[in-house]
């Protein structure tokens, strides 16, 4: 199981004018190999990627895989609600630096469970690299239901699924009945720790951008059964978690991760930056932290 434990969806940094950071981009990376990160990914919701151009995506990618240097395992974001865009795209996709894909449902069609099992059986069929499934149905606008995602366990090539439905009795459907060897991670950072206690293998995190070591050690201590360390860990960051995603993601990450002294909370349109009182929140709650 190549994808497990603390998997960090990675900010894509901006200057003040709105460009790509690179030197914030590096320091970001280099600040999650050190501090027990144990996969990277590259260019999902976090990363704003609706919102980079292609030359762009390029870059950022490229940087990540410099910056790495071979460290962690590198997951890249790939979706579209056009399967045969996407099929077309993931077959043509040549990059040794990258280890697997992280796929969303398609979004905005609002799909049945057939097309959804259709879609990721297509592309499973042309990809050269293991793909984890996405469900996160408050943005899809669609839910994979635990059925759908069991199906496509079976499938060659899929490897994993990131649960952000926010069902917990669908994410236990799902550990109960998933084949050994398929990652069950969570992709809500505030149901980590029951996720990972009730036989989850990790997480893809916004949190851990800037509090990865905090979130790390909660997850080694959650799946060596070291509860008593977890839950200390998991209400530590509890309230700073909430506060992260009340105005919008990546907006409360890229304020926090500007006081830890890594980039600025500069985010692109149509995100906006978060209100003075957030900012005095969470500073509040940073301090209890680190």
């Amino acid at each position: 199981m190549q994808f497990k434990g603390t998997g960090v969806a990675l900010v894509t940094p901006f200057m003040k004018d709105g460009s790509v950071d690179e030197n914030a981009l590096r320091k970001l990376v280099n600040f999650q190999i050190d501090n027990g990160t144990d996969f990277l990914v590259v260019q999902g919701t976090t990363g704003e990627t609706a919102t980079l151009t292609k030359e762009e995506k390029t870059r950022v990618l490229a940087i990540v895989i410099e910056e790495n240097n071979g460290k962690l395992p590198i997951v890249l974001g790939m979706a579209d609600n056009n399967t045969a865009a996407l099929v077309e795209e993931i077959k043509a996709f040549e990059n040794d630096g990258v280890d697997g894909f992280l796929s969303a449902s398609p979004h905005y069609s609002k799909p049945s469970q057939r097309g959804i099992i259709a879609h990721f059986k297509a592309i499973a069929e042309v990809s050269k690299k293991p793909i984890i499934l996405y469900n996160v149905p408050g943005r899809t606008a669609s839910n994979m239901t635990a059925e759908t995602t069991l199906a496509l366990s079976k499938v060659e090539n899929i490897v994993g699924v990131k649960e952000a439905s926010g069902n917990i009795e669908q994410v236990m459907q799902i550990l109960k009945n998933a084949p050994e060897g398929f990652a069950v991670l969570s992709g809500e950072d505030a149901l980590t720790m029951p996720i990972i206690a009730m036989g989850g293998h990790g997480v893809i995190s916004v949190v851990a951008n800037a509090l990865p070591k905090q979130f790390s050690t909660m997850i080694n201590a959650t799946l060596k059964g070291d509860l008593a360390t977890a839950r200390k860990e998991h209400f530590s960051v509890l309230d700073i978690t909430s506060s992260f995603f009340s105005e919008g993601n990546p907006s409360g990450i890229k304020y926090c991760l500007e006081l830890v002294g890594i980039g600025n909370d500069t985010v692109r349109l149509p995100l906006t930056t978060i209100s003075d009182d957030l900012k005095s929140k969470m500073e509040a709650q940073l301090k209890l932290i680190v």
